[in-house]
């Protein structure tokens, strides 16, 4: 086995707007990489496909750091045992199959089939609420308010407080905002929501758990609050950055934009390849190391956090032709965007179902939906964790010819310098 390497590569915030080049570097230097993230610790980087997708089901990197190592004096840099940490993204089996199996019923298949209805209605209220307008904020219109108002009923909280969401899940996944200013109030807004349904159970997901917590025994207080607030920031913020990022793929694009509108049959294959190719998470959630862990060669030792890059493996040429070439008619089964092994996504059917509905929609609706700054001016959120813009200004209009030839030109500018 190789020595782990002793340099740490410094990534510095720059880094939040372009992640996909800083990883194509590392996946050329090898498998794995010691890190120093913005504004955080030491992490280990895995971002070759092979050894990302190994790591992603191997038991001997563990999620559930507090508990493992409670009472022998480790604390991981800049991270905090809460309630809203006692979900499943963070627990190891037993833990995390019981709770996976209280939620898993509500997303199956056939069941989200069952919400193709309601999420078009959704779709088309929003569209006809952007329609008439010359110019939006993507985001803003639709890419946030349908997916947030489907997790909301499904859920069963009212979609009305989509703001403070948005507000808690931006906090949450930042890399630069510290979550105190949150969390109580968080807190305190779900611990109301579950005494309303616990007073007055419905049909939805919150009155299920309920039930199972207070009947089985299977949740306590903080599981049930870390499960809905877990259900409620995952069950939106990759989808908002699936359709907007994906939609600024396809606008910088254009041939395959075409290809996309002439033949709506490409749909699902289109957002399968658009969540390889855009990734709205750069990475899996926090894993870490008990014992020394060999990876791809190099060793990382015990103690350790370590990141499996999804969006690197997504874009690594040993598992994918031309990665970096979108291709809406790529079989693009494979990728990790989902993850892999006990924690591949639960909502995948759901955000699946949504890109579809959202990329045809919009799509039909807006022929001449284009791009309102040039690329290079978008921004994208400083967070390790989510590869999300803040905002995608785009025009609903066509635009005049002179102001084609521009636009078209800056589209080019942007293609020949990533």
């Amino acid at each position: 086995m190789a020595d782990p390497a002793t340099e740490e590569t410094q990534l510095d915030p720059s880094y939040f707007q372009d992640p996909l080049s800083v990883f194509a570097r590392m996946r050329e230097e090898g498998p794995v990489t010691p890190v120093r993230m913005p504004g955080g610790g030491r992490t280990w980087l895995v971002t070759r496909y092979a050894e990302v997708r190994a790591a992603l089901a191997d038991p001997r990197l563990y999620k559930d750091w507090a508990n493992k190592l409670r009472g022998d004096g480790w604390v991981p840099a800049d991270q905090a045992v809460s309630y809203l940490n006692v979900h499943m993204l963070n627990l190891d089996p037993p833990d995390h199959t019981r709770l996976r199996k209280l939620v898993t019923k509500a997303f199956t298949a056939r069941r989200v089939a069952g919400l193709r209805p309601r999420v078009e209605a959704i779709t088309a209220s929003l569209l006809d609420a952007m329609a008439g307008r010359e110019e939006v904020d993507l985001i803003e219109a639709y890419a946030f308010p349908l997916p947030v108002t489907v997790i909301c009923e499904l859920i069963g909280i009212p979609a009305s407080d989509r703001d403070k969401f948005q507000a808690w899940s931006h906090a949450i996944l930042s890399s630069v905002v510290t979550p105190e200013e949150w969390r109580g109030a968080a807190y305190e807004y779900f611990t109301a929501m579950a005494a309303a349904k616990r007073r007055s159970p419905a049909d939805d997901l919150l009155s299920a758990l309920i039930t199972a917590r207070d009947d089985e025994d299977s949740l306590d207080e903080r599981e049930l609050i870390a499960m809905l607030f877990l259900l409620l920031v995952a069950g939106h913020e990759t989808t908002v950055n699936l359709i907007a990022s994906g939609t600024l793929a396809l606008l910088t694009n254009p041939p395959e934009l075409a290809r996309l509108r002439a033949d709506p049959a490409l749909l699902p294959r289109a957002v399968d390849e658009l969540l390889r190719y855009v990734n709205p998470l750069n990475h899996a959630t926090d894993r870490f190391t008990l014992e020394p862990v060999e990876i791809g060669g190099v060793t990382i030792p015990a103690r350790e956090w370590v990141l499996c890059v999804t969006s690197s493996a997504n874009h690594d040429p040993s598992r994918f032709d031309s990665p970096d070439v979108l291709d809406v008619g790529r079989d693009a089964a494979g990728h990790l965007a989902f993850g892999h092994g006990i924690h591949y996504c639960l909502g995948a059917p759901l955000a699946r179902l949504e890109g579809e509905v959202a990329f045809g929609a919009l799509l039909s609706r807006f022929p001449g939906l284009s791009l309102a700054v040039p690329p290079d001016k978008l921004r994208w959120r400083a967070s390790s964790l989510i590869h999300g813009l803040e905002s995608l200004p785009v025009r609903l209009t066509p635009l005049s010819q002179p102001e084609c030839m521009t636009s078209l030109r800056g589209i080019d500018d942007f293609l020949n310098e990533t």
